[in-house]
């Protein structure tokens, strides 16, 4: 905002009239020029941060970040980075890595040509040399006559009938779609991010013409038939004693208007965390995650689903979870991995170190201690973060608290620094349980690949297409979560649940999933 120059003749005559206007001009212009500086600063790191996402890697790392330490300020400075870095040379030998051992072999046997052989007397095999070769066979449709055999069945007194064989060729009604082909569908679309519109040319390449709305009734409809574990899915994630949740954004199209469409959210909610079996020993709970389907993000949506949850809650400082925490059933446990965010944007706009590098240095010690310390039992975990890590955590609030005052108060560095401190409680809480993480990183690797299927599939047609990817989602990600192979999870799942008994649809789910013998892929 331009401060208004005064005309000659309106200024006063009087001398401390004068000085009196000069102070009050001065402190006006300062007021000014810190608001300018604030909107410049938040100005350009919006135009960091989209130039970054637009062209830039997504990885948050900075170029030289063993460097990062500004001596200039006088407040506690953060831990130095003196390692020790030791290394054996060993010997690599040359050649390509071997090839899985796990992969099936075919033998082919070369034998010397009749001219090779006619020029010797004698021909005697001595041995063999052997190399490998990797081979691709590609996937094939098949046909499978499902054939029904009827029987004329008579008793014994007499009175004949006829019966026939029961069969169930696919796990849809009035359609003829395998299991296994159900499975590929879902699996390339939710697991590998491949469209439909791209699938029906990669069939038709097969030699089947599958229409896309074909593809797409199959998978709305095989989807909702797998929507009957979601009970005991959500079930199993309110039974842990960690939960992390986080949303993303998804396009739905809109049935008002034709080709509109709104911002709708996939929430997803991993179960994690360590509990006591009955030998009292600590075992990791079975890892899941759900995803929920919502048209917008009001906080209600979190709220029911978590309504009977008990337990710790790790997840951002979203307004929305906020009503459980008020009864103190559920404990927020907050991300640093968020709160270093803010000062990462910073550390990315500015080519000298400073203040936000200082503050990346801190919580890089944080998770220098959780590297140390993965794999080993909560006690051990509890016991080396009160010990390393809580001293460490003190002395950076001081850091911040120093800092804070001298900031610009609509700043980011003073927003970074805020939401830190704001949040301390929860950001600590983690150093107090064992069983806790020091961020949300787990549910946020699984919201990766709504990411990358989004970018593929662009939207969900509707809402009941955003539940079926909701419930895709689910299974498969929760597949890979307990080292599963998403197709043969499925192919199994789908040719069973139809006749699976509905009290027991616990023991489908993928971390108790036991195939059937006859049911493996081939």
């Amino acid at each position: 905002m331009l401060l208004a120059l005064p005309d000659r003749s309106s200024l006063p005559d009087d001398v401390e009239a004068l000085k009196d206007l000069l102070i009050e001009t001065v402190q006006r212009a300062q007021v000014a020029a810190l608001d300018a500086r604030s909107a410049i600063e938040r100005l350009e790191l919006q135009l960091v941060t989209l130039r970054r996402t637009v062209f830039g890697i997504r990885s948050e790392r900075i170029a030289g970040q063993a460097d990062l330490f500004d001596q200039k300020v006088a407040l506690p400075l953060p831990p130095q980075n003196n390692l020790t870095i030791t290394y054996e040379r060993r010997h690599r030998g040359g050649g390509r890595p071997a090839l899985p051992a796990d992969l099936p072999r075919v033998r082919i046997e070369y034998e010397l040509s009749e001219a090779e052989r006619a020029q010797f007397a004698c021909v005697q095999p001595i041995g063999e040399e052997t190399s490998q070769t990797l081979e691709f066979t590609p996937a094939r449709l098949v046909v499978l006559e499902h054939a029904r055999l009827k029987y004329r069945c008579e008793d014994s007194e007499g009175t004949s009938t006829v019966r026939t064989a029961t069969a169930h060729p696919s796990p849809l009604p009035r359609s003829n779609a395998g299991p296994g082909l159900l499975a590929h569908v879902l699996v390339s679309k939710y697991g590998d991010g491949l469209p439909l519109a791209r699938q029906e040319r990669i069939f038709n390449r097969h030699g089947a013409m599958l229409s896309r709305k074909t593809l797409c009734d199959w998978v709305l409809a095989a989807c909702e038939l797998l929507g009957r574990l979601r009970e005991p899915l959500h079930r199993h994630i309110l039974g842990a004693p960690v939960v992390f949740s986080d949303d993303t954004t998804l396009k739905l199209r809109t049935e008002e208007v034709r080709g509109r469409s709104v911002t709708a959210r996939l929430w997803g909610y991993v179960a994690a965390g360590w509990q006591r079996d009955e030998s009292k020993a600590w075992v990791d709970y079975p890892k899941a995650v759900l995803y929920e389907f919502t048209e917008d993000r009001r906080g209600e949506h979190p709220q029911r689903f978590l309504a009977r949850f008990r337990g710790y809650l790790q997840a951002d400082d979203y307004a929305g979870y906020h009503g459980l925490f008020r009864g103190k059933r559920v404990y927020h446990v907050a991300c640093w991995a968020h709160a270093r965010r803010g000062f990462f944007d910073i550390a990315r706009k500015d080519t000298t170190p400073g203040l936000a590098h200082d503050a990346l240095a801190w919580i890089r010690q944080i998770y220098r201690v959780e590297r140390e310390i993965r794999g080993r039992t909560p006690e051990e975990r509890q016991r080396e973060r009160q010990q390393r890590t809580r001293p460490l955590l003190d002395r950076f609030r001081q850091w911040l608290i120093g800092i804070e005052r001298d900031l610009l108060p609509k700043g980011p560095m003073a927003i970074a620094v805020r939401y830190v401190l704001s949040n301390w409680r929860a950001l600590r809480r983690f150093t107090r349980v064992g069983i806790l993480e020091a961020d949300s990183n787990l549910v946020e690797r699984c919201m990766r690949p709504v990411a990358v299927g989004r970018k593929a599939w662009l939207f969900a047609g509707s809402r009941r297409g955003g539940e079926a990817a909701a419930t895709a989602l689910s299974l498969i990600e929760s597949c890979k979560l307990n080292g599963i192979d998403p197709y043969a999870y499925l192919r199994d799942v789908l040719a069973r649940i139809g006749g699976h008994r509905i009290d027991r649809l616990a023991e489908l789910l993928p971390f108790n999933w036991t195939p059937l013998p006859a049911s493996q892929p081939a």
